[in-house]
Protein backbone atom coordinates (compact mmCIF):
# COMPACT_ATOMS: atom_id res chain seq x y z
CA UNK A 1 0.00 0.00 0.00
CA UNK A 2 1.50 3.13 -0.97
CA UNK A 3 0.15 5.34 1.86
CA UNK A 4 1.30 2.75 4.59
CA UNK A 5 -1.32 3.14 6.88
CA UNK A 6 -1.83 -0.66 7.19
CA UNK A 7 -5.35 -1.01 8.23
CA UNK A 8 -6.90 -4.43 7.44
CA UNK A 9 -10.18 -3.54 8.27
CA UNK A 10 -12.00 -1.84 5.24
CA UNK A 11 -14.90 -0.08 7.32
CA UNK A 12 -12.44 1.47 9.62
CA UNK A 13 -10.56 2.97 6.49
CA UNK A 14 -14.24 4.29 5.13
CA UNK A 15 -14.88 5.47 8.62
CA UNK A 16 -11.61 7.55 8.66
CA UNK A 17 -11.95 8.99 5.64
CA UNK A 18 -15.42 10.45 5.86
CA UNK A 19 -14.01 12.12 9.30
CA UNK A 20 -11.44 13.30 7.70
CA UNK A 21 -13.32 14.92 4.72
CA UNK A 22 -15.36 16.38 7.12
CA UNK A 23 -13.25 18.14 9.61
CA UNK A 24 -11.36 19.31 6.29
CA UNK A 25 -14.83 20.89 4.82
CA UNK A 26 -15.42 22.40 8.44
CA UNK A 27 -12.21 24.40 7.81
CA UNK A 28 -12.58 25.53 5.00
CA UNK A 29 -11.17 23.52 2.80
CA UNK A 30 -13.25 23.29 -1.26
CA UNK A 31 -14.92 19.72 -1.54
CA UNK A 32 -14.12 19.29 -4.69
CA UNK A 33 -10.58 18.84 -3.76
CA UNK A 34 -11.36 17.21 -0.44
CA UNK A 35 -13.26 14.73 -1.59
CA UNK A 36 -10.91 14.07 -4.74
CA UNK A 37 -7.84 13.72 -2.60
CA UNK A 38 -9.10 11.42 0.35
CA UNK A 39 -11.36 9.58 -2.18
CA UNK A 40 -7.81 8.98 -4.09
CA UNK A 41 -5.88 7.68 -0.85
CA UNK A 42 -8.34 6.39 0.16
CA UNK A 43 -8.95 3.74 -2.78
CA UNK A 44 -4.68 3.25 -2.52
CA UNK A 45 -4.93 2.29 1.07
CA UNK A 46 -7.95 0.01 -0.33
CA UNK A 47 -6.75 -1.47 -3.58
CA UNK A 48 -3.40 -0.45 -4.52
CA UNK A 49 -2.15 2.42 -6.54
CA UNK A 50 -3.05 0.85 -10.44
CA UNK A 51 -6.79 0.23 -9.83
CA UNK A 52 -6.85 3.31 -7.51
CA UNK A 53 -5.35 5.26 -10.32
CA UNK A 54 -7.51 3.47 -13.01
CA UNK A 55 -10.67 4.26 -11.48
CA UNK A 56 -9.99 8.04 -10.21
CA UNK A 57 -8.40 8.56 -13.89
CA UNK A 58 -11.77 7.43 -15.71
CA UNK A 59 -14.38 8.95 -13.74
CA UNK A 60 -14.09 12.37 -15.27
CA UNK A 61 -14.74 11.31 -18.73
CA UNK A 62 -17.29 8.72 -17.85
CA UNK A 63 -19.02 11.05 -15.90
CA UNK A 64 -19.16 13.97 -18.33
CA UNK A 65 -19.73 11.94 -21.36
CA UNK A 66 -23.43 10.62 -19.42
CA UNK A 67 -26.05 11.71 -21.72
CA UNK A 68 -28.53 12.89 -18.41
CA UNK A 69 -25.66 15.47 -17.44
CA UNK A 70 -25.96 17.40 -20.64
CA UNK A 71 -28.96 18.46 -19.25
CA UNK A 72 -27.88 20.62 -16.75
CA UNK A 73 -25.94 23.24 -19.08
CA UNK A 74 -29.04 23.35 -21.21
CA UNK A 75 -31.02 24.29 -18.16
CA UNK A 76 -28.19 26.56 -16.65
CA UNK A 77 -27.89 28.99 -19.75
CA UNK A 78 -31.83 29.14 -19.99
CA UNK A 79 -31.69 31.06 -16.84
CA UNK A 80 -28.63 33.35 -17.73
CA UNK A 81 -29.97 33.97 -20.84
CA UNK A 82 -33.19 35.33 -19.87
CA UNK A 83 -31.55 37.51 -17.54
CA UNK A 84 -29.48 39.17 -19.87
CA UNK A 85 -31.95 39.43 -22.00
CA UNK A 86 -33.77 41.81 -19.59
CA UNK A 87 -36.90 38.93 -19.02
CA UNK A 88 -36.53 38.58 -15.59
CA UNK A 89 -37.43 42.61 -15.20
CA UNK A 90 -40.57 42.48 -17.34
CA UNK A 91 -41.54 39.06 -14.96
CA UNK A 92 -41.33 41.05 -11.82
CA UNK A 93 -42.67 43.84 -13.40
CA UNK A 94 -45.85 41.77 -14.51
CA UNK A 95 -46.08 40.32 -10.71
CA UNK A 96 -46.19 43.93 -9.18
CA UNK A 97 -49.10 45.26 -11.62
CA UNK A 98 -51.04 41.77 -10.68
CA UNK A 99 -50.22 41.01 -7.32
CA UNK A 100 -49.27 44.11 -5.95
CA UNK A 101 -52.45 45.51 -4.38
CA UNK A 102 -52.36 43.00 -1.68
CA UNK A 103 -50.60 43.64 1.78
CA UNK A 104 -46.78 43.06 1.40
CA UNK A 105 -47.74 43.24 -2.51
CA UNK A 106 -44.61 43.64 -4.08
CA UNK A 107 -42.68 40.96 -1.82
CA UNK A 108 -45.53 38.40 -2.95
CA UNK A 109 -44.83 39.58 -6.72
CA UNK A 110 -41.44 38.98 -5.76
CA UNK A 111 -41.66 35.54 -4.45
CA UNK A 112 -43.79 34.44 -7.99
CA UNK A 113 -41.44 36.44 -10.33
CA UNK A 114 -38.81 34.05 -8.53
CA UNK A 115 -40.76 30.89 -9.31
CA UNK A 116 -41.08 31.92 -12.53
CA UNK A 117 -37.62 32.66 -13.15
CA UNK A 118 -36.79 29.38 -11.27
CA UNK A 119 -38.74 27.37 -14.04
CA UNK A 120 -36.03 28.80 -16.66
CA UNK A 121 -32.72 28.51 -13.98
CA UNK A 122 -32.77 25.97 -12.31
CA UNK A 123 -29.83 27.51 -9.86
CA UNK A 124 -31.26 29.28 -6.39
CA UNK A 125 -27.79 31.33 -5.67
CA UNK A 126 -28.14 32.80 -9.76
CA UNK A 127 -31.56 33.57 -8.92
CA UNK A 128 -31.30 34.93 -5.52
CA UNK A 129 -28.50 37.38 -7.09
CA UNK A 130 -30.42 38.40 -10.05
CA UNK A 131 -33.41 39.95 -8.04
CA UNK A 132 -31.76 40.86 -5.37
CA UNK A 133 -30.76 43.59 -8.26
CA UNK A 134 -34.12 43.88 -9.58
CA UNK A 135 -36.80 43.27 -6.61
CA UNK A 136 -34.64 44.60 -3.59
CA UNK A 137 -34.46 48.38 -5.05
CA UNK A 138 -38.22 48.35 -5.91
CA UNK A 139 -39.04 47.55 -2.77
CA UNK A 140 -36.96 49.79 -0.67
CA UNK A 141 -38.45 52.57 -3.23
CA UNK A 142 -41.76 51.61 -2.02
CA UNK A 143 -40.55 51.99 1.89
CA UNK A 144 -40.36 47.98 2.06
CA UNK A 145 -38.42 46.84 5.34
CA UNK A 146 -34.94 45.97 4.72
CA UNK A 147 -35.27 42.63 6.57
CA UNK A 148 -38.60 41.68 4.43
CA UNK A 149 -37.08 42.99 1.22
CA UNK A 150 -33.61 40.93 1.75
CA UNK A 151 -35.29 37.61 3.25
CA UNK A 152 -37.99 37.34 0.66
CA UNK A 153 -34.96 37.44 -2.26
CA UNK A 154 -32.94 35.04 -0.04
CA UNK A 155 -35.93 32.43 0.31
CA UNK A 156 -37.49 32.71 -3.16
CA UNK A 157 -34.30 32.01 -4.94
CA UNK A 158 -34.28 28.61 -3.10
CA UNK A 159 -37.47 27.78 -5.20
CA UNK A 160 -35.27 27.19 -7.75
CA UNK A 161 -34.46 23.99 -6.05
CA UNK A 162 -37.25 22.45 -6.73
CA UNK A 163 -39.26 24.07 -9.78
CA UNK A 164 -38.46 22.54 -13.06
CA UNK A 165 -36.18 22.87 -14.32
CA UNK A 166 -33.86 22.48 -11.06
CA UNK A 167 -29.90 21.36 -11.57
CA UNK A 168 -29.75 19.93 -7.80
CA UNK A 169 -32.88 17.11 -8.70
CA UNK A 170 -30.62 16.38 -11.69
CA UNK A 171 -27.91 15.81 -9.52
CA UNK A 172 -29.57 13.32 -7.39
CA UNK A 173 -31.47 11.86 -9.84
CA UNK A 174 -27.69 10.54 -11.48
CA UNK A 175 -26.51 9.72 -8.02
CA UNK A 176 -29.12 7.61 -7.24
CA UNK A 177 -29.94 6.03 -10.79
CA UNK A 178 -33.14 7.33 -10.83
CA UNK A 179 -35.94 8.87 -13.36
CA UNK A 180 -34.66 12.53 -14.10
CA UNK A 181 -37.92 13.37 -16.21
CA UNK A 182 -39.95 12.23 -13.13
CA UNK A 183 -38.14 13.55 -10.07
CA UNK A 184 -38.09 17.26 -12.22
CA UNK A 185 -42.29 16.42 -12.84
CA UNK A 186 -42.31 15.22 -8.87
CA UNK A 187 -41.08 18.99 -7.79
CA UNK A 188 -43.48 21.22 -9.68
CA UNK A 189 -46.44 20.73 -7.20
CA UNK A 190 -44.09 20.68 -3.99
CA UNK A 191 -42.11 24.07 -5.34
CA UNK A 192 -45.36 25.60 -6.51
CA UNK A 193 -46.97 25.14 -2.64
CA UNK A 194 -43.70 26.18 -0.93
CA UNK A 195 -44.24 29.38 -3.08
CA UNK A 196 -47.65 29.63 -1.97
CA UNK A 197 -46.79 29.13 1.85
CA UNK A 198 -44.06 32.18 1.37
CA UNK A 199 -46.44 34.47 -0.29
CA UNK A 200 -49.14 33.52 2.80
CA UNK A 201 -46.51 34.13 5.22
CA UNK A 202 -45.66 37.98 3.69
CA UNK A 203 -49.30 38.45 3.78
CA UNK A 204 -50.01 37.98 7.24
CA UNK A 205 -46.68 39.80 8.40
CA UNK A 206 -47.56 42.92 6.25
CA UNK A 207 -51.20 42.98 8.10
CA UNK A 208 -49.81 43.00 11.55
CA UNK A 209 -46.85 45.22 10.38
CA UNK A 210 -48.00 47.18 7.18
CA UNK A 211 -45.36 49.65 7.29
CA UNK A 212 -42.80 46.83 6.38
CA UNK A 213 -44.96 46.26 3.32
CA UNK A 214 -47.22 48.61 1.95
CA UNK A 215 -49.48 47.67 -0.78
CA UNK A 216 -48.90 48.84 -4.19
CA UNK A 217 -52.16 50.50 -5.83
CA UNK A 218 -53.44 51.95 -8.90
CA UNK A 219 -52.38 49.53 -12.08
CA UNK A 220 -55.58 49.16 -14.71
CA UNK A 221 -56.93 46.23 -15.98
CA UNK A 222 -54.91 47.10 -19.15
CA UNK A 223 -51.86 47.76 -17.85
CA UNK A 224 -52.04 44.29 -16.32
CA UNK A 225 -52.78 42.70 -19.50
CA UNK A 226 -50.01 44.44 -21.66
CA UNK A 227 -47.56 42.87 -19.11
CA UNK A 228 -48.60 39.77 -20.06
CA UNK A 229 -46.33 39.33 -23.67
CA UNK A 230 -43.28 40.22 -22.13
CA UNK A 231 -43.57 36.82 -20.08
CA UNK A 232 -44.27 34.72 -22.80
CA UNK A 233 -41.10 33.24 -23.22
CA UNK A 234 -40.87 32.07 -19.65
CA UNK A 235 -44.15 30.80 -20.01
CA UNK A 236 -43.47 28.85 -23.41
CA UNK A 237 -40.56 27.30 -22.01
CA UNK A 238 -42.31 26.00 -18.81
CA UNK A 239 -44.79 24.44 -20.91
CA UNK A 240 -42.22 22.94 -23.38
CA UNK A 241 -40.22 21.48 -20.65
CA UNK A 242 -43.33 20.13 -18.60
CA UNK A 243 -45.07 18.91 -21.62
CA UNK A 244 -42.33 16.75 -23.20
CA UNK A 245 -41.60 15.47 -19.58
CA UNK A 246 -45.11 14.64 -18.81
CA UNK A 247 -46.12 13.21 -22.24
CA UNK A 248 -42.46 11.35 -23.28
CA UNK A 249 -42.21 13.18 -26.69
CA UNK A 250 -38.76 14.46 -25.68
CA UNK A 251 -35.94 13.54 -22.76
CA UNK A 252 -34.93 16.61 -20.39
CA UNK A 253 -32.01 17.48 -22.37
CA UNK A 254 -33.79 17.96 -25.56
CA UNK A 255 -36.87 20.11 -23.80
CA UNK A 256 -33.84 22.01 -22.22
CA UNK A 257 -32.09 22.44 -25.72
CA UNK A 258 -36.05 23.43 -26.79
CA UNK A 259 -36.40 25.47 -23.94
CA UNK A 260 -32.85 27.39 -25.20
CA UNK A 261 -33.54 27.75 -28.30
CA UNK A 262 -36.86 29.54 -27.32
CA UNK A 263 -35.09 31.78 -25.27
CA UNK A 264 -32.49 32.86 -27.53
CA UNK A 265 -34.79 33.32 -30.54
CA UNK A 266 -37.00 35.78 -28.44
CA UNK A 267 -33.87 37.25 -26.93
CA UNK A 268 -32.53 38.28 -30.56
CA UNK A 269 -36.34 39.52 -31.65
CA UNK A 270 -35.92 41.77 -28.62
CA UNK A 271 -32.54 43.10 -29.88
CA UNK A 272 -30.20 41.70 -27.17
CA UNK A 273 -26.48 41.96 -28.99
CA UNK A 274 -24.05 39.31 -29.31
CA UNK A 275 -21.94 40.86 -26.59
CA UNK A 276 -24.86 39.95 -24.05
CA UNK A 277 -25.16 36.51 -25.51
CA UNK A 278 -22.03 35.84 -25.36
CA UNK A 279 -21.80 36.94 -21.26
CA UNK A 280 -24.58 34.36 -20.61
CA UNK A 281 -22.72 31.82 -22.64
CA UNK A 282 -19.47 33.07 -20.11
CA UNK A 283 -21.50 32.32 -17.03
CA UNK A 284 -23.29 29.19 -17.98
CA UNK A 285 -20.10 27.74 -18.57
CA UNK A 286 -18.28 28.97 -15.40
CA UNK A 287 -21.31 27.61 -13.30
CA UNK A 288 -21.44 24.40 -15.68
CA UNK A 289 -17.73 23.41 -15.03
CA UNK A 290 -17.98 23.86 -11.45
CA UNK A 291 -20.65 21.76 -10.99
CA UNK A 292 -19.24 19.11 -12.99
CA UNK A 293 -15.65 19.64 -10.92
CA UNK A 294 -18.00 19.04 -7.76
CA UNK A 295 -19.25 15.80 -9.21
CA UNK A 296 -16.60 14.84 -10.43
CA UNK A 297 -14.17 14.90 -6.86
CA UNK A 298 -17.03 13.54 -4.67
CA UNK A 299 -18.01 10.30 -7.19
CA UNK A 300 -13.71 10.05 -6.58
CA UNK A 301 -14.82 9.75 -3.09
CA UNK A 302 -18.15 8.05 -3.47
CA UNK A 303 -16.25 5.12 -5.29
CA UNK A 304 -14.00 4.59 -2.01
CA UNK A 305 -16.87 4.95 0.01
CA UNK A 306 -18.20 1.63 -2.30
CA UNK A 307 -15.05 -0.47 -1.74
CA UNK A 308 -15.18 0.25 2.05
CA UNK A 309 -18.54 -0.94 3.10
CA UNK A 310 -19.19 1.94 4.80
CA UNK A 311 -23.06 2.57 2.92
CA UNK A 312 -23.94 -1.34 3.51
CA UNK A 313 -23.15 -0.92 7.23
CA UNK A 314 -25.17 2.36 8.08
CA UNK A 315 -28.30 0.56 6.11
CA UNK A 316 -27.70 -2.49 8.24
CA UNK A 317 -27.71 -0.01 11.33
CA UNK A 318 -30.04 1.84 10.74
CA UNK A 319 -32.52 -1.68 9.84
CA UNK A 320 -31.45 -2.41 13.35
CA UNK A 321 -32.65 0.61 15.37
CA UNK A 322 -36.33 -0.11 17.61
CA UNK A 323 -38.06 2.97 15.74
CA UNK A 324 -40.88 3.45 12.99
CA UNK A 325 -39.55 4.29 9.76
CA UNK A 326 -40.76 7.47 9.91
CA UNK A 327 -39.23 8.67 13.24
CA UNK A 328 -36.14 7.44 11.61
CA UNK A 329 -36.87 9.60 8.62
CA UNK A 330 -37.25 12.51 10.67
CA UNK A 331 -33.98 12.41 12.24
CA UNK A 332 -31.99 12.25 9.13
CA UNK A 333 -33.85 15.17 7.83
CA UNK A 334 -32.86 16.61 11.39
CA UNK A 335 -29.00 15.63 10.68
CA UNK A 336 -29.48 17.17 7.57
CA UNK A 337 -30.75 20.44 8.91
CA UNK A 338 -27.41 20.53 10.88
CA UNK A 339 -25.19 19.44 8.21
CA UNK A 340 -26.21 22.21 5.77
CA UNK A 341 -25.36 24.93 8.39
CA UNK A 342 -21.84 24.12 7.44
CA UNK A 343 -21.93 22.72 3.60
CA UNK A 344 -23.53 23.73 0.13
CA UNK A 345 -26.11 22.01 -0.82
CA UNK A 346 -24.85 20.01 -3.83
CA UNK A 347 -21.97 19.07 -1.73
CA UNK A 348 -24.15 18.14 1.32
CA UNK A 349 -26.22 15.38 -0.62
CA UNK A 350 -23.13 14.78 -2.96
CA UNK A 351 -21.25 13.60 0.32
CA UNK A 352 -24.19 12.01 2.07
CA UNK A 353 -26.56 10.53 -0.34
CA UNK A 354 -24.41 7.18 -0.80
CA UNK A 355 -24.60 6.73 2.54
CA UNK A 356 -28.19 7.38 3.35
CA UNK A 357 -30.26 6.27 0.39
CA UNK A 358 -29.48 2.71 0.78
CA UNK A 359 -30.99 3.07 3.91
CA UNK A 360 -33.74 4.97 3.11
CA UNK A 361 -35.06 2.62 0.28
CA UNK A 362 -34.99 -0.20 2.64
CA UNK A 363 -36.70 1.46 4.65
CA UNK A 364 -39.45 1.22 2.27
CA UNK A 365 -39.90 5.22 1.48
CA UNK A 366 -40.50 5.93 -2.41
CA UNK A 367 -37.24 7.41 -3.71
CA UNK A 368 -38.98 9.81 -5.65
CA UNK A 369 -40.53 11.52 -3.12
CA UNK A 370 -37.03 10.76 -1.08
CA UNK A 371 -35.34 12.82 -3.27
CA UNK A 372 -38.11 16.21 -3.08
CA UNK A 373 -38.27 15.88 0.51
CA UNK A 374 -33.87 15.96 0.86
CA UNK A 375 -34.01 18.66 -1.82
CA UNK A 376 -36.22 20.69 -0.05
CA UNK A 377 -34.16 20.15 3.49
CA UNK A 378 -31.62 21.54 0.81
CA UNK A 379 -33.41 24.55 0.79
CA UNK A 380 -33.53 25.29 4.15
CA UNK A 381 -30.11 24.91 4.29
CA UNK A 382 -29.25 27.80 1.66
CA UNK A 383 -30.98 29.82 4.30
CA UNK A 384 -29.41 28.56 7.31
CA UNK A 385 -26.77 30.03 9.19
CA UNK A 386 -23.56 30.18 9.19
CA UNK A 387 -23.67 29.53 5.66
CA UNK A 388 -26.29 30.45 3.97
CA UNK A 389 -25.56 30.70 0.70
CA UNK A 390 -28.40 32.85 -0.88
CA UNK A 391 -27.95 35.48 2.08
CA UNK A 392 -24.49 35.88 1.36
CA UNK A 393 -25.32 36.64 -2.68
CA UNK A 394 -28.32 38.72 -1.12
CA UNK A 395 -25.69 40.39 0.87
CA UNK A 396 -23.13 40.52 -1.47
CA UNK A 397 -25.00 42.27 -4.21
CA UNK A 398 -26.86 44.41 -1.70
CA UNK A 399 -23.99 45.18 0.89
CA UNK A 400 -26.25 48.16 2.00
CA UNK A 401 -28.16 45.67 3.69
CA UNK A 402 -25.89 43.72 6.59
CA UNK A 403 -25.63 39.71 6.81
CA UNK A 404 -27.70 40.12 10.19
CA UNK A 405 -30.56 41.69 8.44
CA UNK A 406 -31.16 39.08 5.59
CA UNK A 407 -30.55 36.36 8.32
CA UNK A 408 -33.24 38.12 10.28
CA UNK A 409 -35.40 38.18 7.30
CA UNK A 410 -35.31 34.62 6.49
CA UNK A 411 -37.01 33.98 10.02
CA UNK A 412 -40.42 33.60 8.94
CA UNK A 413 -39.78 31.82 5.72
CA UNK A 414 -37.73 28.95 7.31
CA UNK A 415 -40.94 28.50 9.60
CA UNK A 416 -42.80 28.24 5.76
CA UNK A 417 -40.15 25.81 4.95
CA UNK A 418 -40.90 23.47 7.81
CA UNK A 419 -44.33 23.71 7.70
CA UNK A 420 -43.39 23.13 3.66
CA UNK A 421 -42.05 19.86 4.70
CA UNK A 422 -44.40 18.90 7.55
CA UNK A 423 -47.04 18.92 4.54
CA UNK A 424 -45.10 16.87 2.30
CA UNK A 425 -44.43 14.23 4.98
CA UNK A 426 -48.17 13.99 5.80
CA UNK A 427 -49.18 13.97 2.36
CA UNK A 428 -46.93 12.69 0.08
CA UNK A 429 -49.28 12.48 -2.51
CA UNK A 430 -48.31 16.23 -3.44
CA UNK A 431 -44.75 14.84 -4.61
CA UNK A 432 -45.98 11.32 -6.11
CA UNK A 433 -49.28 12.54 -8.05
CA UNK A 434 -47.66 13.50 -10.97
CA UNK A 435 -45.10 11.37 -11.62
CA UNK A 436 -47.49 8.46 -11.18
CA UNK A 437 -50.29 9.89 -13.67
CA UNK A 438 -47.09 10.23 -16.21
CA UNK A 439 -46.87 6.79 -15.72
CA UNK A 440 -50.60 5.66 -15.98
CA UNK A 441 -50.86 7.48 -19.36
CA UNK A 442 -48.14 5.95 -20.91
Amino acid sequence: MIIGIGFDDPFLVGLIGLVLLFVLVFLGVRVVFAASFIGLFGLVELLGWGPAAGIVGTIPHAKSSTYALSVLPMFIFIGFLAFHAGMTQQLFDAARKWVGWVPGGLAVATVFATAGFAAVSGASTATAAVFSRVAIPEMLRYGYDKKLAAGVVAAGGTLASLIPPSAILVIYAIIVEESVGELLLAGFLPGAVSALIYAAIIIVWAMYRPLDGPAVKGYTWKERVQALPGISPIFLVVLIIMSAIYNGWATPTEAGALGATVVFIMALMRGTRFRTIRDALMEAAKLTVMIFSLIWGVLIFVRFLGFSGLPEAFTQWILSLDASPMVIMICILIAYSVLGMFMDAIGMLLLTLPVVYPAVTALGFDSIWFGIIVVKMAEVCLITPPIGLNCFVVNGVRPDISLTQVFRGIALFFIADVITIALLLAFPEIVTWLPELMRSSR
